[in-house]
């Protein structure tokens, strides 16, 4: 019931708004502030580490090579020594985890110094952010190689695997924070340069290699999160017509075959973590749609579906996680929700006031490992104008 009235009221609330936007750029700057300088303040003195730092014993790549283990797969009881078996929802603690855990710092310093540095112009944070750029995709001793031939490995069974794929989401906000430098002309020509020719190998490799078919075509929430990749690194680097994938991938494949009719992601509820994982898919849909731009928010099914139903059946949820109708989630349940990006993003644009009122009560900061890990847009001034 409750659920119901909430949508009712969020129909009645979306009459009365008209064009009148859920959120200027003033307010959004007014309410971002305090936390992103402190932020900066923080990373403004710390050295750039890339994956280079830590080798990776179980790795079949080099020193240069992304390396990550399947988060679900342990040591099967029976065979101690033999291949790892698979445990849904459950991660195993003993993974390497140094090379995710480097990337994610890069993802939430540089999108952090470039949000200051528009706030600020101090050219203190955009040029700590460049020195990170270049230590990750420009010097030839520190960068990681466009590819992810050895990610979401597994002991016995797979060296790598497409699914690896969704490790570099984290490298979505970062791709947004070097358009942000470069219009606001705060970087210098060779590290945007080889930054971009990171970006255009990696994205090359991610529409053409094997794995990155097999993720393109996973059907879940890797589908949603490579979709986003592509979109925002196409964008980055001006190859329109990977542009114009994502969105035909978008609108004929993750909205009709994901997305059932009430707006909820049936894939993702059959999981041991419905909650987390149907938050994680609505914030990549609907980023995606971001990136895409506005009628993405407004496209619809013949039957009725897409995002304005997303939010419509996940935001009471939010709002009052103790309704929420399937099992709590077998691991971090307690953590969930923090401050969703795709509040923000469809509030603004279907005009919807009550989204971004319920997203500015939420944790923008999480401190949690896993939620971080599942939490990858964390600097809306990068991408509200």
């Amino acid at each position: 019931m409750r659920r119901l009235l909430y949508v009712a009221l969020g129909a009645l609330l979306a009459s009365s708004a008209g064009a009148q936007p859920a959120i200027t750029r003033a307010e959004l700057e007014r309410i971002e502030r305090p936390r992103v300088l402190a932020a900066a303040q923080r990373w403004l003195d710390e050295p750039p580490v890339t994956i280079t730092a830590y080798r990776a014993a179980r790795s079949a790549g080099g020193v240069h090579d992304f390396y990550s283990e399947g988060d679900y797969w342990w040591p099967d009881p029976a065979h101690p020594d033999g291949p790892y078996v698979r445990r849904d929802g459950e991660t195993n603690p003993d993974n390497f985890v140094a090379h995710r855990d480097a990337m994610r710092r890069l993802s939430q310093i540089v999108p952090a110094l470039v949000a200051a540095y528009e706030l600020t112009r101090d050219a203190r944070y955009a040029n700590r952010a460049a020195e990170h750029l270049r230590a990750w995709f420009v010097a030839e001793s520190t960068r990681m190689n466009p590819n992810l031939l050895y990610g979401q490995a597994i002991k016995g069974v797979a060296t790598g695997r497409g699914i690896g794929i969704i490790d570099t989401i984290h490298l979505v906000e970062v791709a947004q924070a070097v358009r942000e430098l470069e219009r606001l002309g705060a970087i210098d020509a060779a590290t945007l340069d080889g930054t971009k020719a990171w970006f255009r190998d990696y994205l090359t490799w991610i529409t053409t290699h094997p794995y990155g078919i097999a993720e393109r075509d996973n059907g879940n929430n890797h589908s949603a999160a490579w979709a986003l990749q592509v979109a925002e690194f196409a964008r980055l680097v001006g190859d329109s017509a990977r542009v114009d994938e994502a969105r035909r991938l978008f609108e004929t494949k993750l909205i009709p075959d994901q997305m059932a009719p009430d707006g909820s992601f049936p894939k993702e509820l059959a999981r041991t973590k419905p909650y987390g994982y149907s938050l994680f898919q609505l914030d990549v849909m609907g980023t995606l749609a971001e990136v895409l731009g506005p009628a993405e928010w407004t496209f619809t099914t013949p039957d009725g579906r897409g995002m304005r139903k997303a939010l419509a059946y996940m935001a009471p949820y939010i709002e009052d996680k103790q309704i929420w109708p399937k099992p709590p989630d077998v691991q971090y349940h307690d953590q969930w929700p923090v401050r969703q990006p795709s509040l923000l993003f469809g509030g603004r644009a279907l005009a919807e006031p009550r989204y971004v009122a319920l997203w500015r009560t939420l944790d923008p900061d999480p401190n949690v490992d896993e939620i971080v890990r599942n939490y990858p847009i964390r600097q809306p001034l990068l991408w509200v104008h």
